[in-house]
Protein backbone atom coordinates (compact mmCIF):
# COMPACT_ATOMS: atom_id res chain seq x y z
CA UNK A 1 0.00 0.00 0.00
CA UNK A 2 1.45 3.35 -1.04
CA UNK A 3 1.03 5.76 1.84
CA UNK A 4 2.33 8.67 -0.22
CA UNK A 5 4.02 9.84 3.01
CA UNK A 6 0.56 10.59 4.41
CA UNK A 7 -0.09 9.55 8.00
CA UNK A 8 -3.03 7.13 8.23
CA UNK A 9 -5.16 7.80 11.30
CA UNK A 10 -7.36 5.02 12.65
CA UNK A 11 -10.48 6.39 14.34
CA UNK A 12 -12.83 4.44 16.60
CA UNK A 13 -16.24 6.14 16.61
CA UNK A 14 -17.27 5.48 20.22
CA UNK A 15 -20.93 5.15 21.18
CA UNK A 16 -23.04 5.48 18.01
CA UNK A 17 -25.82 7.17 20.02
CA UNK A 18 -23.48 9.88 21.33
CA UNK A 19 -21.62 12.82 19.81
CA UNK A 20 -18.52 10.91 18.68
CA UNK A 21 -19.44 10.63 15.01
CA UNK A 22 -20.63 14.25 15.00
CA UNK A 23 -17.30 15.64 16.24
CA UNK A 24 -15.41 13.41 13.79
CA UNK A 25 -17.45 14.56 10.78
CA UNK A 26 -17.33 18.21 11.86
CA UNK A 27 -13.55 18.00 12.14
CA UNK A 28 -13.25 16.78 8.55
CA UNK A 29 -15.85 19.18 7.12
CA UNK A 30 -12.84 21.38 6.54
CA UNK A 31 -11.29 19.55 3.59
CA UNK A 32 -7.89 21.03 4.42
CA UNK A 33 -7.72 18.49 7.26
CA UNK A 34 -7.20 15.81 4.63
CA UNK A 35 -3.92 17.51 3.69
CA UNK A 36 -2.53 16.57 7.11
CA UNK A 37 -3.61 12.94 7.28
CA UNK A 38 -5.83 10.20 5.86
CA UNK A 39 -8.62 9.17 8.25
CA UNK A 40 -10.00 5.64 8.48
CA UNK A 41 -13.21 5.34 10.51
CA UNK A 42 -14.08 1.91 11.91
CA UNK A 43 -17.87 1.76 11.96
CA UNK A 44 -20.28 1.09 9.09
CA UNK A 45 -21.27 3.09 6.05
CA UNK A 46 -24.90 3.07 7.15
CA UNK A 47 -24.14 4.44 10.61
CA UNK A 48 -21.93 7.23 9.29
CA UNK A 49 -24.44 8.12 6.57
CA UNK A 50 -27.26 8.22 9.13
CA UNK A 51 -25.40 10.72 11.30
CA UNK A 52 -24.34 12.76 8.29
CA UNK A 53 -27.95 13.02 7.11
CA UNK A 54 -29.38 13.70 10.59
CA UNK A 55 -26.86 16.46 11.24
CA UNK A 56 -27.09 17.86 7.69
CA UNK A 57 -23.33 17.69 7.17
CA UNK A 58 -21.65 17.73 3.77
CA UNK A 59 -18.82 15.23 4.20
CA UNK A 60 -18.01 12.91 1.32
CA UNK A 61 -17.63 9.36 2.67
CA UNK A 62 -15.59 6.65 0.94
CA UNK A 63 -16.42 3.07 1.94
CA UNK A 64 -13.56 0.60 1.64
CA UNK A 65 -13.52 -3.18 2.24
CA UNK A 66 -10.28 -3.06 4.26
CA UNK A 67 -7.59 -0.62 5.35
CA UNK A 68 -5.37 -1.92 2.55
CA UNK A 69 -7.71 -0.17 0.10
CA UNK A 70 -7.42 3.24 1.74
CA UNK A 71 -7.78 6.25 -0.56
CA UNK A 72 -5.81 9.36 0.36
CA UNK A 73 -7.70 12.62 0.28
CA UNK A 74 -10.90 10.87 1.38
CA UNK A 75 -12.71 10.04 4.62
CA UNK A 76 -12.46 6.26 4.54
CA UNK A 77 -14.91 3.99 6.34
CA UNK A 78 -14.22 0.31 7.07
CA UNK A 79 -17.21 -1.77 8.15
CA UNK A 80 -16.47 -2.99 11.69
CA UNK A 81 -19.87 -4.72 11.61
CA UNK A 82 -22.13 -5.64 8.68
CA UNK A 83 -25.54 -6.12 10.27
CA UNK A 84 -28.09 -3.29 10.51
CA UNK A 85 -28.17 -1.72 13.96
CA UNK A 86 -30.93 0.18 15.73
CA UNK A 87 -30.23 3.82 16.53
CA UNK A 88 -31.51 5.49 19.66
CA UNK A 89 -29.71 8.81 19.54
CA UNK A 90 -29.03 10.28 22.95
CA UNK A 91 -29.83 7.05 24.80
CA UNK A 92 -27.69 4.54 26.65
CA UNK A 93 -28.33 1.21 24.89
CA UNK A 94 -26.78 -2.23 24.70
CA UNK A 95 -26.37 -1.87 20.93
CA UNK A 96 -24.43 1.37 21.39
CA UNK A 97 -21.96 -0.40 23.67
CA UNK A 98 -21.54 -3.38 21.33
CA UNK A 99 -20.84 -1.16 18.33
CA UNK A 100 -18.39 0.96 20.32
CA UNK A 101 -16.46 -2.17 21.24
CA UNK A 102 -16.44 -3.55 17.70
CA UNK A 103 -15.18 -0.22 16.39
CA UNK A 104 -12.43 -0.08 19.03
CA UNK A 105 -11.36 -3.69 18.51
CA UNK A 106 -11.13 -3.24 14.74
CA UNK A 107 -9.16 -0.02 15.06
CA UNK A 108 -6.71 -1.50 17.60
CA UNK A 109 -6.18 -4.58 15.44
CA UNK A 110 -5.29 -2.36 12.47
CA UNK A 111 -2.96 -0.38 14.76
CA UNK A 112 -1.19 -3.53 15.95
CA UNK A 113 -0.78 -4.71 12.35
CA UNK A 114 0.69 -1.31 11.34
CA UNK A 115 -2.13 -0.75 8.85
CA UNK A 116 -2.82 2.58 10.54
CA UNK A 117 -0.09 4.76 12.03
CA UNK A 118 -1.90 5.95 15.14
CA UNK A 119 -5.26 5.89 16.90
CA UNK A 120 -7.75 8.58 17.85
CA UNK A 121 -10.72 7.37 19.89
CA UNK A 122 -14.15 9.00 20.18
CA UNK A 123 -15.89 8.72 23.57
CA UNK A 124 -17.32 5.45 24.88
CA UNK A 125 -19.74 4.96 27.74
CA UNK A 126 -17.97 2.93 30.41
CA UNK A 127 -21.20 1.21 31.47
CA UNK A 128 -22.69 -0.22 28.28
CA UNK A 129 -19.35 -1.27 26.75
CA UNK A 130 -18.65 -3.73 29.58
CA UNK A 131 -18.66 -7.36 28.43
CA UNK A 132 -16.59 -10.54 28.56
CA UNK A 133 -14.31 -8.96 25.97
CA UNK A 134 -14.08 -5.56 27.65
CA UNK A 135 -13.73 -5.67 31.42
CA UNK A 136 -11.84 -2.44 31.91
CA UNK A 137 -12.62 0.94 33.52
CA UNK A 138 -11.68 2.79 30.33
CA UNK A 139 -9.73 3.06 27.09
CA UNK A 140 -6.37 3.46 28.84
CA UNK A 141 -6.45 0.12 30.63
CA UNK A 142 -7.78 -1.71 27.57
CA UNK A 143 -5.03 -0.32 25.36
CA UNK A 144 -2.36 -1.24 27.90
CA UNK A 145 -3.61 -4.85 27.73
CA UNK A 146 -3.44 -4.86 23.91
CA UNK A 147 -0.22 -2.93 23.25
CA UNK A 148 3.34 -2.94 24.57
CA UNK A 149 4.48 -0.70 27.41
CA UNK A 150 3.18 0.79 30.65
CA UNK A 151 0.42 3.34 30.19
CA UNK A 152 0.12 6.78 31.72
CA UNK A 153 -2.99 8.89 31.19
CA UNK A 154 -1.94 12.45 30.37
CA UNK A 155 -4.47 15.26 29.94
CA UNK A 156 -2.85 17.99 27.93
CA UNK A 157 -3.03 21.36 26.25
CA UNK A 158 -0.15 23.40 24.84
CA UNK A 159 0.38 24.92 28.31
CA UNK A 160 -0.40 22.05 30.68
CA UNK A 161 0.22 18.29 30.89
CA UNK A 162 -1.19 16.36 33.84
CA UNK A 163 -0.49 12.66 34.33
CA UNK A 164 -2.09 10.36 36.89
CA UNK A 165 -0.20 8.18 39.38
CA UNK A 166 -3.40 6.20 39.90
CA UNK A 167 -6.15 6.07 37.28
CA UNK A 168 -9.68 4.75 37.29
CA UNK A 169 -9.80 3.32 40.80
CA UNK A 170 -12.06 4.11 43.78
CA UNK A 171 -10.87 6.94 46.00
CA UNK A 172 -10.89 4.54 48.95
CA UNK A 173 -8.09 2.52 47.31
CA UNK A 174 -5.82 5.40 46.31
CA UNK A 175 -3.61 5.62 49.42
CA UNK A 176 -2.98 1.88 49.58
CA UNK A 177 -2.12 1.82 45.86
CA UNK A 178 0.52 4.54 46.02
CA UNK A 179 3.96 3.01 46.58
CA UNK A 180 7.52 4.18 45.92
CA UNK A 181 7.76 1.77 42.97
CA UNK A 182 4.53 3.09 41.42
CA UNK A 183 5.65 6.71 41.77
CA UNK A 184 9.06 5.93 40.26
CA UNK A 185 7.44 4.04 37.41
CA UNK A 186 4.99 6.82 36.50
CA UNK A 187 7.70 9.47 36.76
CA UNK A 188 9.83 7.43 34.36
CA UNK A 189 6.97 7.09 31.87
CA UNK A 190 6.22 10.82 31.95
CA UNK A 191 9.92 11.72 31.76
CA UNK A 192 10.44 9.48 28.72
CA UNK A 193 7.26 10.73 27.07
CA UNK A 194 8.21 14.39 27.51
CA UNK A 195 11.52 13.65 25.81
CA UNK A 196 10.39 11.51 22.88
CA UNK A 197 6.82 12.72 22.36
CA UNK A 198 7.23 16.43 23.10
CA UNK A 199 10.88 17.04 22.21
CA UNK A 200 11.81 18.36 25.68
CA UNK A 201 15.45 17.50 26.31
CA UNK A 202 15.50 18.04 30.10
CA UNK A 203 11.94 17.73 31.41
CA UNK A 204 10.92 19.42 34.64
CA UNK A 205 8.18 17.51 36.50
CA UNK A 206 6.06 18.43 39.53
CA UNK A 207 4.54 15.76 41.79
CA UNK A 208 1.43 16.64 43.80
CA UNK A 209 0.92 15.51 47.38
CA UNK A 210 -1.80 13.11 48.47
CA UNK A 211 -3.27 14.72 51.58
CA UNK A 212 -4.50 18.28 52.19
CA UNK A 213 -1.47 20.57 52.63
CA UNK A 214 0.74 17.53 51.96
CA UNK A 215 -0.22 16.16 55.36
CA UNK A 216 0.81 19.19 57.46
CA UNK A 217 3.75 17.24 58.94
CA UNK A 218 1.61 14.25 59.76
CA UNK A 219 -1.41 16.10 61.19
CA UNK A 220 -3.69 15.05 58.29
CA UNK A 221 -1.88 12.00 56.97
CA UNK A 222 1.59 10.50 56.84
CA UNK A 223 1.84 9.29 53.22
CA UNK A 224 3.41 12.51 51.94
CA UNK A 225 6.26 12.40 54.46
CA UNK A 226 6.74 8.65 54.59
CA UNK A 227 6.27 7.67 50.92
CA UNK A 228 6.09 10.55 48.47
CA UNK A 229 8.78 12.93 49.71
CA UNK A 230 11.53 10.28 50.17
CA UNK A 231 10.73 8.80 46.76
CA UNK A 232 11.04 12.19 45.05
CA UNK A 233 14.39 12.73 46.79
CA UNK A 234 15.56 9.34 45.54
CA UNK A 235 14.50 10.19 41.99
CA UNK A 236 16.30 13.55 42.19
CA UNK A 237 19.53 11.73 43.00
CA UNK A 238 19.41 10.17 39.51
CA UNK A 239 19.65 13.66 37.98
CA UNK A 240 16.01 14.10 36.98
CA UNK A 241 14.36 17.46 37.60
CA UNK A 242 11.47 16.18 39.68
CA UNK A 243 10.06 18.31 42.50
CA UNK A 244 7.37 18.10 45.18
CA UNK A 245 5.19 17.15 46.79
CA UNK A 246 3.03 20.21 46.17
CA UNK A 247 -0.35 20.85 47.79
CA UNK A 248 -2.75 20.71 44.84
CA UNK A 249 -4.93 23.69 45.79
CA UNK A 250 -2.07 26.17 46.09
CA UNK A 251 -0.23 24.65 43.14
CA UNK A 252 -3.06 25.36 40.72
CA UNK A 253 -4.32 28.49 42.47
CA UNK A 254 -0.94 30.19 42.17
CA UNK A 255 -0.38 28.88 38.60
CA UNK A 256 2.82 27.14 39.70
CA UNK A 257 2.08 24.54 37.00
CA UNK A 258 3.31 27.10 34.45
CA UNK A 259 6.86 26.45 35.71
CA UNK A 260 6.80 22.75 34.77
CA UNK A 261 6.72 20.62 31.63
CA UNK A 262 4.57 17.98 33.30
CA UNK A 263 2.57 17.43 36.47
CA UNK A 264 1.80 14.11 38.18
CA UNK A 265 -1.36 13.99 40.26
CA UNK A 266 -1.94 11.27 42.83
CA UNK A 267 -5.48 10.41 41.76
CA UNK A 268 -8.03 11.01 39.00
CA UNK A 269 -10.02 14.03 40.20
CA UNK A 270 -7.01 15.74 41.80
CA UNK A 271 -5.60 16.15 38.30
CA UNK A 272 -8.65 16.21 36.06
CA UNK A 273 -10.85 18.61 38.02
CA UNK A 274 -8.40 21.55 37.76
CA UNK A 275 -7.42 20.53 34.23
CA UNK A 276 -10.98 20.66 32.94
CA UNK A 277 -11.69 23.86 34.86
CA UNK A 278 -8.75 25.46 33.08
CA UNK A 279 -9.16 24.01 29.60
CA UNK A 280 -12.43 22.11 29.08
CA UNK A 281 -13.29 21.80 25.40
CA UNK A 282 -9.71 22.24 24.22
CA UNK A 283 -7.96 19.46 26.12
CA UNK A 284 -6.65 16.14 24.84
CA UNK A 285 -6.34 12.76 26.53
CA UNK A 286 -3.06 11.12 25.52
CA UNK A 287 -2.09 7.58 26.51
CA UNK A 288 1.66 7.87 27.07
CA UNK A 289 4.07 4.99 27.61
CA UNK A 290 2.78 2.61 24.95
CA UNK A 291 4.46 1.60 21.70
CA UNK A 292 1.64 3.23 19.69
CA UNK A 293 0.18 6.73 19.80
CA UNK A 294 -3.41 7.15 21.00
CA UNK A 295 -5.28 10.34 21.78
CA UNK A 296 -8.91 11.27 22.41
CA UNK A 297 -10.98 14.36 23.21
CA UNK A 298 -11.38 15.31 26.87
CA UNK A 299 -15.18 14.92 26.96
CA UNK A 300 -17.71 12.11 27.15
CA UNK A 301 -20.49 10.77 24.94
CA UNK A 302 -22.69 13.86 25.37
CA UNK A 303 -25.99 11.99 25.16
CA UNK A 304 -27.87 15.15 26.19
CA UNK A 305 -26.86 17.01 23.01
CA UNK A 306 -26.43 14.07 20.62
CA UNK A 307 -28.10 14.49 17.23
CA UNK A 308 -28.70 18.21 17.77
CA UNK A 309 -25.60 19.55 15.95
CA UNK A 310 -24.53 21.28 19.18
CA UNK A 311 -21.35 19.31 19.92
CA UNK A 312 -18.10 21.26 19.92
CA UNK A 313 -15.55 19.42 17.78
CA UNK A 314 -12.48 21.43 18.84
CA UNK A 315 -11.29 18.90 21.43
CA UNK A 316 -11.44 16.09 18.86
CA UNK A 317 -9.64 18.29 16.36
CA UNK A 318 -6.95 19.02 18.95
CA UNK A 319 -6.69 15.29 19.69
CA UNK A 320 -6.07 14.66 16.00
CA UNK A 321 -3.44 17.38 15.66
CA UNK A 322 -1.74 16.25 18.89
CA UNK A 323 -1.53 12.66 17.68
CA UNK A 324 0.09 13.76 14.42
CA UNK A 325 2.56 15.97 16.27
CA UNK A 326 3.49 13.23 18.76
CA UNK A 327 3.82 10.66 15.95
CA UNK A 328 6.29 12.87 14.08
CA UNK A 329 8.24 13.66 17.26
CA UNK A 330 8.62 9.94 18.00
CA UNK A 331 9.98 9.24 14.54
CA UNK A 332 12.45 12.11 14.86
CA UNK A 333 13.52 10.97 18.34
CA UNK A 334 13.99 7.37 17.22
CA UNK A 335 16.07 8.46 14.23
CA UNK A 336 18.26 10.65 16.44
CA UNK A 337 18.79 8.09 19.21
CA UNK A 338 19.31 4.95 17.13
CA UNK A 339 22.39 6.51 15.54
CA UNK A 340 23.79 8.06 18.72
CA UNK A 341 27.37 7.21 19.62
CA UNK A 342 27.80 4.74 22.45
CA UNK A 343 30.23 5.92 25.13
Amino acid sequence: MDKSNKIIVGISVGDINGIGIEVILKTFEDKRMLDFCTPVLFASNKVISFHKKTLKLNNSINGIPSVDKVVHGKINVVNAWKEDVKFDIGKLTEVGGKCALMSLQSAVEALKENKVDLLVTAPINKENIQSEEFNFPGHTEYLESELDGESLMILMTDQLRIGLITGHIPLSKVSETITPDLIKSKVEVMYSSLKQDFNISKPKIAVLGLNPHCGDNGVVGTEDDEIIRPTIKEIQETGKLVYGPYAADGFFGSKTYEQFDGVLAMYHDQGLAPFKALSFGNGVNFTAGLNKVRTSPDHGTGFDIAGKKKANHLSFQEALFSSLHIHRNRIEYQNLTKNSLKV
